[in-house]
């Protein structure tokens, strides 16, 4: 990357996704800052899925827009996004936003005249994320919570192995936030026969989004406890016992 922005002086901005949602990849969103900051260009932080659950050190990672949501790792309810950024970055936005509804500087300006949104304000998931930050604080704040999303991961990747269920990333890139599973290989498997079963007995899992692999997806987060996993887990083992005994 060092090498692509001393190339081309035309790159001004590099963006970056933190908690990649369809692999469960967490990328290294601190080396790629301090490249960009070396080279004297902005970098923005897509950390939808992410914040609230790792730690991310804003200024000193070099990120000069970081952006998230009101849900995900908060544990809050959708309905708008919030941005922590730069000031100076900010302020030098000024006429470069192509759209009314996302100019940023504008609606920031709004804020710090009368603490309003310029469009009708989403007051009860204002209310939801301002319990939700109270919630988080209760629980220890991040890194408390991202103790938790971490043993909930790796209980959950060492049950899922233990019945034959492969990770589709392994190691240190392995996020916290979601884990993509492939399917079985000994195993008669359809998606929909496996996500009605483990729904019907009160967990909901998402379908895989990668083009070329059969997998599916575990999430980590949300009020998320290790006895959850036990019994999701517990619901996974007896669903292949039926299958196999099925089978046989």
């Amino acid at each position: 990357m060092a090498q692509l922005l001393a190339e081309d002086p035309a790159i001004t901005h590099v963006a970056m996704v933190h908690s990649e949602t369809t692999t469960g990849i967490l990328n290294d969103i601190q080396s790629v800052g301090k490249v960009v900051r070396d080279a004297g260009r902005s970098f923005i932080v897509d950390a939808m899925s992410s914040f609230g659950g790792v730690d991310i050190p804003v200024p000193e990672w070099g990120i000069d827009f970081l952006v998230s949501s009101a849900n995900k790792c908060i544990q809050g309810v959708p309905g708008f996004s919030f941005i922590i950024c730069r000031r100076d970055k900010l302020l030098a936005s000024e006429g470069k936003a192509r759209s009314l509804s996302l100019d940023l500087l504008d609606q920031w300006k709004g804020m710090e005249k009368d603490g309003k949104w310029r469009f009708t304000s989403p007051t009860h998931v204002v209310l939801a994320f301002s319990k939700a930050l109270d919630e988080l604080m209760e629980e220890g704040g991040i890194p408390a919570r991202s103790r938790r999303y971490q043993e909930n991961n790796r209980m959950l990747i060492e049950k899922m192995k233990a019945m034959g269920f492969a990770p589709y990333i392994e190691g240190s890139h392995q996020g916290p936030i979601i884990t993509t599973f492939f399917y079985p290989a000994d195993v008669s498997f359809q998606f929909s026969q496996f996500y009605n079963y483990i729904k019907e007995r009160g967990y909901a899992i998402y379908p895989g989004k990668l083009t070329e692999m059969d997998t599916f997806r575990i999430g980590n987060i949300g009020e998320i406890y290790p006895e959850d996993i036990e019994k999701l887990t517990g619901i996974i083992a007896a669903f292949l016992k039926e299958r196999k005994e099925q089978a046989a």
